[in-house]
């Protein structure tokens, strides 16, 4: 978790610097739908290298928005999830799929 000390003051800022990275957001996106394992999440993220997802991931646990549930048995596994916090995050998420859709329809001109 973060220090209260350690955060800006802005509250738009604060979110920002838990979730404002493109590939934050889109692990965001993809653990609103369903519980993930790692490749399934590498293989919905064009483009992430195995490295910068395993950071992303690291830091939304550390920041209590994503939940890591290792399951230890014959095929030992990770999963991954949105806590209650992260769960909060959803309105956010739908209002900027809202707004991408608008700017996609209204916006973009066609080829």
């Amino acid at each position: 978790m973060v220090r209260k000390n350690d955060l800006p003051a802005c509250p738009v800022a604060v979110t920002v610097s838990l979730i404002g990275s493109k590939w934050k957001l889109l692990i965001l996106r993809d653990l609103t739908a369903k519980v993930c394992r790692f490749n399934e999440l590498k293989r919905s993220l064009d483009g992430i290298s195995h490295k910068m997802l395993a950071q992303s991931l690291r830091e939304l646990e550390a920041d209590g928005i994503v939940l890591r549930t290792v399951f230890d048995g014959k095929v030992p596994h990770v999963e991954y999830e949105l806590t209650a916090l992260g769960k909060s995050m959803e309105p956010i998420l739908q209002v900027m799929a809202q707004w991408g859709e608008m700017y996609q329809k209204d916006y973009v001109l066609n080829d």
